[in-house]
């Protein structure tokens, strides 16, 4: 008999399997991780936590696009990602169509997380990726399944092309693409969350369903899994920033599970590592949010002027690396349009409350650092 290549082709696909006892410990330490970062959340307020929401999607969107090979302007993404939660965009440059659709498709899957997943839904998701109905150079199917030619995943130089995967044919999509929905809906709501989650991006991206933006819906589609998990549409921590940092074993193990054999262990393993990563790095995320909190808290009496309040939140907003070569008075001048006695006179005030120090003797010249709050880090775990 011959031997089938891809895990498609199999009479019981998409039967998958895995070896639960291989995923307890893994599984265990990523709900760890993630209940001790959803109790830290509780504690903020609501424009806490919509400042931490917009710091992690615009780290997912770059993130997520990166993992593709397209580089975004992180303020382009910025000022995309303040508008669409309504916080200020002042002084942010316009964004690209493609931005604001990547940062729409990833609010619609975690915000509107209970809803159905429809062909409908995944169809616009794509169709917002490529506004102009083209892919770099390329113009593609935008809003519909791909076309007749065949799908693949190929490296190498032309001629001597290494083919990684080719997809369920054209033909098949109606049928797969029903019965993948059918089992998002329906089938799959009794597994545990985070398998689910892993499975499901697993899946989406075996049938592959668009002629661009496959990666991009199925990261999406993990994020809603997640909010699903959760129960909330606030994410606190990007996962394709942690595939980015493991973009090569990310293909690797899709690659490998996708021929063979159905049991996906070593990508659900890889998965909840991942996701684990994902989760303690947003340690470093909400420790620079709880900052600044503690620091308003701790100055709440302190009279400032609106200068000195967008001096101290430009700095607040660099932490943990810190205000890089510190605040000067031409720095205060260039970002308050101050006089510079009037720069000096409010960094001094500063000083003098205890809310900055200085680097050097004093000067107009002086560079200045923040005095911060201690004891703000989440420390949500090490990985073992």
């Amino acid at each position: 008999m011959e031997r089938l290549k891809y895990i498609w082709q199999s009479p019981v696909w998409p039967a998958f399997r895995w070896k639960a006892e291989s995923l307890l410990s893994p599984l265990s330490h990523v709900r760890l991780a993630q209940g001790a970062l959803l109790q830290k959340l509780s504690g903020l307020g609501i424009e806490l936590t919509m400042e931490s929401e917009s710091r992690v999607l615009t780290a997912e969107v770059i993130k997520t696009a990166a993992i593709e090979g397209e580089q975004l302007d992180p303020t382009a993404v910025r000022s995309s990602v303040a508008r669409r939660l309504g916080l200020p965009s002042a002084g942010l440059p316009q964004s690209a169509r493609s931005i604001d659709g990547l940062v729409d498709v990833l609010l619609d899957a975690t915000l509107h997380f209970k809803n159905p997943l429809t062909s409908k839904h995944l169809k616009g998701w794509q169709a917002a990726l490529f506004p102009t109905g083209y892919s770099g150079f390329h113009k593609i199917r935008v809003g519909q399944w791909r076309g007749t030619e065949p799908m693949r995943v190929i490296s190498g130089p032309m001629g001597h092309e290494r083919i990684h995967f080719e997809a369920p044919p054209q033909r098949r999509l109606p049928f797969e693409m029903s019965r993948f929905l059918k089992w998002w809906n329906q089938d799959s709501l009794s597994m545990d969350g985070l398998l689910r989650a892993g499975v499901g991006h697993f899946y989406f991206v075996t049938i592959h369903p668009f002629e661009d933006g496959n990666g991009r819906i199925a990261r999406a589609l993990t994020d809603m899994a997640l909010a699903q998990d959760e129960k909330t549409g606030r994410r606190c921590y990007s996962m394709s920033t942690a595939i980015m940092d493991n973009r090569s074993s990310y293909y690797d193990v899709l690659e490998s599970c996708s021929k063979g054999s159905l049991d996906i262990t070593p990508w659900l393993l890889w998965f909840l590592t991942t996701l684990a990563d994902a989760i303690r790095n947003s340690d470093g995320l909400l420790s620079s949010v709880l900052t600044k909190a503690r620091f308003w808290q701790d100055h709440v009496a302190v009279e400032l002027s609106p200068r000195q309040r967008k001096a101290l939140n430009a700095m607040l907003d660099c932490e943990p690396q810190g205000f890089a070569g510190g605040m000067t008075t031409r720095k205060f001048v260039g970002m308050t349009r101050a006089s510079r006695a009037t720069a000096f006179r409010e960094l001094a005030h500063l000083v003098s409350v205890g809310i900055l120090k200085p680097a050097s003797p004093q000067g107009r010249s002086t560079a200045y650092h923040l005095v911060l709050p201690q004891s703000t880090s989440l420390k949500i775990g090490k990985r073992t």
